[in-house]
């Protein structure tokens, strides 16, 4: 049975020749008059209009011209069709369509010790969890990498309460978070009968990347935990049953300008764990990009990556190398996908639709780091580009 909330056996990208440490071998996957003139309409308000030289006229001589629009290109118009049926289907198909026919879904208490989580978590492969407030019975909120991130924070910026560390229960996380001054991630969760739309954009809003399915018992009247889905699985699930609309999005990713390419983070395989933690915290990102002298990508160290590090409160190992931390990864790790910026955003669907992918490292034909593409780009432009009034329902952009 599958955990809509585990690792996703990586489907997560990775980043790569150095000599500085020792090479850890990734596996890649490419795809490869003084009156100036009027601004012309935005789409959508095409309205008649009288032009300010008209008011000088004789009224019953006055017509509006109409200012003529740039034709959309083939391409552009089957760009916009296609978003339009995504945007469709996501309107049609509720969160609880993307849940596979069986799976497993492991919630915590909240009165757990963080150290208990931790093992629970590697034992069973999954990445996150939702929590349970068993004293008031209702829904507490997701426990992810990020909260193990948060910890090591707190062991760094509080070293004299080394010994508290593993006292901590996770009902202490919010405390955690208030002691670093990091700002709590806003608790979303979505009745799992709700557009899939309206799941995606709350994820988007709150910068979620996953977000659990919260029910009402009609005997009890109090929450239930669903499961759990995550930006991938939808995007898996829209790559998988819309092919009909991904094949129309012909654009290129420097096109549309899908994802991020300045002030990217970047580390050497001979940065300590810790060193990547900090930039993660610094830059509020889930992946650092490895690379080397000569900015070739050799790997990418997520968030998730952290936690074998700090397995049995092992937190002297935040100082190994991320060489030394990605070997520890599991032998079925598929690798780092890549893409570059004349590959279409359909041939990034195809690679959605045949893999496990988190997000795609952007490269030039060497192998340098160019950018990023996160998932939640990808969300983000299918939801929110090229919206027109005619399409019902609307959640703003966050």
């Amino acid at each position: 049975m599958e955990d809509p909330s585990s690792r996703e056996p990586n489907n997560a990208p990775g980043d790569e020749p150095q000599r500085d440490a020792p090479a850890i071998p990734a596996m890649f996957s490419g795809l490869h008059s003084t009156i100036p003139p009027l601004p012309l309409p935005r789409a959508g308000h095409e309205l008649p209009f009288v032009q300010p030289s008209s008011y000088l006229r004789p009224k019953f001589r006055s017509r509006t011209t109409p200012v003529p629009t740039t034709p959309m290109s083939p391409i552009d118009e089957e760009q916009l069709q296609g978003l339009k049926g995504l945007r469709n289907f996501l309107r049609v198909r509720t969160s609880y369509d993307v849940l596979p026919l069986s799976f497993r879904l492991i919630v915590l208490d909240n009165d757990l010790l963080i150290k208990k989580s931790l093992d629970i978590l590697i034992q069973n492969g999954i990445v996150s969890a939702p929590l349970w407030d068993s004293h008031q019975s209702r829904f507490a909120g997701l426990l992810t990498a990020t909260d193990y991130i948060n910890l090591i924070q707190y062991y760094c910026q509080y070293p004299e309460h080394i010994d508290d560390v593993d006292k901590f229960r996770l009902s202490s996380l919010r405390d955690i978070e208030r002691a670093i001054g990091v700002l709590p991630l806003e608790t979303v969760s979505v009745h799992p009968s709700r557009p899939l739309y309206e799941a995606c954009s709350r994820m988007l809003k709150s910068r979620a990347r996953r977000i659990p399915l919260v029910d009402i018992d009609h005997e009890t009247e109090r929450e239930t935990v669903v499961s759990v889905i995550t930006q991938y699985r939808i995007l898996k699930f829209i790559a998988v049953n819309t092919e009909q609309h991904t094949m129309l999005l012909k654009q290129t990713v420097r096109e549309i300008g899908l994802g991020t390419y300045k002030n990217i983070a970047t580390a050497k395989m001979t940065d300590s764990v810790l060193e990547v933690i900090n930039l993660m915290v610094v830059h509020n990102i889930s992946a650092v990009p490895i690379v080397d002298k000569s900015n070739v990508v050799l790997n990418v160290f997520e968030a998730v990556d952290v936690i074998p590090c700090i397995k049995g409160g092992m937190y002297d190992e935040l100082s190994a190398t991320v060489g030394e931390a990605l070997s520890r990864r599991p032998d079925d790790f598929q690798g780092i996908y890549t893409c570059q910026e004349d590959d279409r955003l359909d041939s990034i669907f195809t690679t959605l639709r045949q893999s496990r992918v988190h997000r795609l490292v952007v490269i030039d034909d060497n192998w340098h780091l160019k950018g990023m593409i996160s998932l939640s780009d990808i969300l983000k432009y299918v939801l929110f580009t090229s919206v027109t009034p005619d399409e019902g329902e609307y959640f703003p952009p966050p």
